[in-house]
């Protein structure tokens, strides 16, 4: 009888890890926020809603969401995430106005820019924005990249695409984050390799179209005024950075603890959210703060190692996209907390309080972990062979079968 051997020139299933020191920082990151939440929200919780814990309680089912979301788009094969990117830019679009009706549509600070469903849920379109974004340009870069080369005008799609986003988040009062998508999304541009031209008019028309909603705006005007004159508004616009910059002195270099000592905290308006970053520093001191950076210099490295290394174009762009949003949302937010720039009320990725960031925050990290063990051709990692593949031969009484 004949003996069967097989050899094959390549695995049948080439599966690829992912990335472990990215998910351990995705992972720290979380737990860090969660801890930050609890140690410096009690006396806020317990003042609002008369439950100390009702921040962190609220912070963790959010997490569970996120969780699944994070699962979601790691497990998914990014050809199929690609699918649908198109119509999850124009679902965000279209919420994004959704919070300017006056039924579903809810308003804090005088901003339109949640959509809530009674006794249900309350969401942040612009968070899914961010997101919708990077996938959006993602695809179309991957998708028609020859195209963009050989005619510039094809390449005007992604540029109004873009444009209609930050567009939409504008719509809903909210500047800054509008202006950050645009800068992130003029980013990926530039790594995907298009051609950045039609940007040129596009930005010397930004900055004086900036200033001018600055200007018609006096909240927005206050926050500038106070930014560069603090004393004078020590009690008004200015209160709350000036707030946050004595919560962090406090600190000192080994901090104060997690006791009693965070009461200072309370002078701080809405510590919870983007001034979170203000309550770790009194809490851990510049050791913790320099802790929170390094980690955060683990994730940025490692998410951007996974984009440069990943073979698929579309899941490259997409985890550069993602990557870069967190860490810009990140040092934007240090930057206002610390007092050298302006009040912008973009939250602090992992740590402030807000559903809607830290859902949107895991689905990125989701997909940059799935990027990291995602193939060129094939996302799911396998490399099938037909049956019309497979050759037979016969040597000295066995039979090879070479895949």
């Amino acid at each position: 009888m004949s003996e069967y051997v097989i050899h094959a020139d390549k695995p049948v299933v080439a599966y690829k890890r992912s990335d472990p020191l990215f998910l351990i920082s995705v992972l720290m990151l979380w737990g860090l926020g969660i801890f930050t939440i609890l140690i410096c929200t009690q006396g806020v919780g317990e003042r609002l809603f008369h439950n100390r814990y009702y921040f962190l309680w609220r912070q963790l089912a959010c997490s569970a969401v996120g969780a699944v979301g994070l699962v979601f788009f790691a497990a998914v094969p990014v050809n199929a995430l690609r699918r649908f990117s198109l119509t999850f830019a124009a679902t965000s679009v279209v919420l994004c106005f959704f919070a300017l009706l006056p039924v579903i549509g809810s308003a804090k600070n005088g901003a339109p820019r949640w959509v809530s469903i009674p006794h249900l849920i309350t969401f942040q379109p612009s968070e899914m924005v961010k997101f919708a974004m990077v996938l959006y340009l993602s695809h179309l870069f991957d998708k028609h990249s020859a195209e963009y080369e050989e005619n510039n005008k094809e390449f005007m799609v992604p540029a109004i695409g873009l444009i209609i986003l930050a567009g939409a988040i504008f719509a809903q009062r909210d500047l800054s984050t509008s202006v950050m998508v645009f800068g992130i999304g003029v980013c990926m541009f530039i790594v995907s390799g298009s051609p950045v031209r039609v940007f040129v008019p596009i930005m010397f028309l930004l900055f004086p179209f900036t200033a001018l909603v600055i200007l018609t705006q006096r909240y927005r005007l206050l926050r500038i005024l106070s930014f560069f004159r603090p004393d004078d508004y020590t009690t008004t616009s200015g209160y709350q950075a000036l707030a946050s910059k004595r919560a962090i002195s406090a600190g000192g270099i080994w901090g104060v603890g997690t006791g009693s000592g965070l009461d200072s905290n309370l002078t701080i308006p809405e510590i919870q959210t983007d001034y979170i970053f203000a309550g770790w520093a009194t809490a851990m001191g510049l050791i913790g703060v320099w802790g929170y950076l390094l980690l955060l210099g683990i994730f940025v490295f490692r998410g951007m190692k996974i984009a440069v290394s990943c073979p698929n174009k579309f899941a490259a762009l997409g985890a550069f996209g993602c990557v870069f949003t967190i860490a810009v949302q990140s040092m934007v937010n240090l930057a206002v907390v610390c007092g050298v720039a302006p009040t912008t009320g973009i939250p602090l990725p992992f740590f402030s309080s807000g559903g809607s960031s830290l859902i949107i925050t895991l689905c990125m990290c989701g997909f940059v972990i799935n990027a990291s063990h995602c193939d060129a051709d094939n996302d799911s990692g396998s490399e099938k062979k037909k049956i019309s593949d497979i050759e037979f031969s016969e040597s000295f009484g066995e039979t090879v079968v070479e895949l």
